[in-house]
């Protein structure tokens, strides 16, 4: 039986507008084994449910939160886009001189540095940046991502993920719309110290921000 067959929707409990399909199974990613696929795919890409979350997002940082800048990870573009319109119609201070946001996302180079070129390093140095993620798991996307903004001069004021299995990573609050106890049985492991692995179990697929390929 495909994996797929396995689906199950869980609705946001900051807002039952906004979902996520979550697959059972043994999945690799960059980092480490998980034991659930979190398919965040409708919701980056349906307009309604992305703008529902970006409401949702906003209300984590209206009346208390300085925002210029919002780097969008994960394929978030869509959902980053409402949120800056949230968060302007919202009267949020942005110390832009036209009083709007910045919408922008890094590059990845040959050598998987993440950089941001010349002409958008103005988009991040000295602005106040609000970092968007589709999911934090063991948080080194958030912590690489965190490295390069401080580089380029870029003052983090807020985080937010779709899903996290952390609250905290790097000192730093994350803002969730899913969490943990949403998905109690999820997991995550070391690829060398995988329990799947070491238990003959075959990896299903390999997932990333993008999707999966089985295998």
């Amino acid at each position: 039986m495909s994996f797929e067959n396995q689906t199950i929707k869980i609705f946001s409990s900051y807002n039952n507008a906004v979902s996520i399909n979550v697959i059972p199974g043994h999945f690799a990613t960059n980092h480490s084994h998980i034991s659930h696929y979190i398919d965040m795919t409708i919701l980056k890409s349906r307009q309604s449910m992305a703008r529902s979350a970006a409401k949702s997002i906003a209300n984590e940082y209206v009346g208390t939160t300085v925002v210029d800048t919002i780097v969008c990870m994960d394929g978030t573009e869509v959902i980053g886009s409402y949120l800056a319109d949230e968060l302007t119609h919202s009267g949020i201070v942005s110390m832009n001189q036209h009083k709007t946001m910045y919408i922008v996302t890094p590059e990845f180079n040959s050598v998987g540095q993440m950089i941001f070129r010349d002409n958008l390093q103005h988009m991040i140095k000295g602005k106040h940046i609000l970092l968007l993620l589709a999911s934090a798991t063991t948080g080194r996307t958030i912590e690489r991502s965190i490295e390069c903004i401080d580089y380029y001069g870029g003052i983090i004021t807020g985080i937010s993920a779709i899903f996290s299995a952390n609250n905290e990573i790097a000192g730093k609050q994350i803002h969730t719309l899913f969490q943990i106890d949403d998905i109690p049985e999820y997991k995550t492991y070391p690829h060398n110290q995988c329990p799947y692995c070491q238990a003959g179990q075959k990896i299903e697929a390999i997932v990333n921000s993008y999707g999966y390929s089985k295998l």
